[in-house]
């Protein structure tokens, strides 16, 4: 089953870690895989543009379906692989409802955290502001601010209630990358404890970014917001 699926994929970064997440939990270990570098630019091969034609990474492919949105490819094999490993979707419907709103905002969340570790790395320093980087910071803390009140109003560890689901699967890489880039333990109480409850899950400890192995040491981008 699963040796007919192909996973092209960048440590570290929280769309392919999704998927990597998904393919765990639904017992779908053994897929080919392949590790490609985005520092040598691997994420525009040729073997990766014949998958994705806009060269990046997640590239997945089952059979002959090919999906490159890591969203979508989550939903997928929840989809196709309904009665294998962990269920993914609640029953319930409002846990569902739950699940979905939380997966959906987890989007803004990643952009938001985007816009204040990646400014550097895309704008030159000479068109730097330091009126955008306020902004941006501010930006991000008023949405972890929104984050920490659903955590605290949670009734279970996990964003859509009591099971683990594909809002989990969606969201916590993105959680794991801002406390890669020296997010304060101490002003995200809440943030914090579901971090360090989820990194725990064998299907994110097995999936861990080998690169983040390596080096346990992040960056303090974070560290003021």
């Amino acid at each position: 089953m699963a040796k007919d699926m192909t996973l092209l994929w960048g440590s570290g970064s929280p769309p392919c870690w999704r998927l990597m997440i998904a393919l765990e939990e639904k017992n779908l270990q053994g897929y080919n895989s392949t590790m490609l570098s985005f520092e040598k630019m691997e994420h525009k091969s040729e073997v990766v543009m014949k998958m994705n034609p806009r060269g990046q990474l997640p590239s997945f492919k089952h059979g002959s379906n090919l999906l490159n949105e890591s969203y979508a490819a989550c939903m997928y094999l929840e989809s196709q692989f309904k009665s294998q490993g962990n269920k993914l979707i609640p029953d319930c419907p409002a846990e569902q409802a739950m699940m979905y709103q939380r997966m959906f905002e987890g989007l803004t969340l990643t952009q938001k955290m985007a816009d204040v570790i990646y400014y550097t790395w895309k704008v030159p320093e000479e068109e730097r502001h330091d009126s955008a980087v306020k902004r941006n910071k501010e930006n991000l803390s008023t949405e972890l601010k929104l984050w920490e009140g659903y955590l605290k109003k949670a009734s279970g560890s996990f964003l859509a209630g009591k099971s683990f689901s594909l809002a989990d699967v969606t969201v916590f890489p993105g959680v794991a990358y801002l406390f890669r880039f020296g997010l304060t333990e101490e002003r995200y109480p809440k943030l914090t404890a579901y971090y360090n409850c989820l990194k725990e899950r064998p299907s994110i400890k097995a999936s861990w970014p080998p690169t983040w192995l390596e080096t346990p040491q992040g960056q303090d981008t974070l560290k003021d917001v």
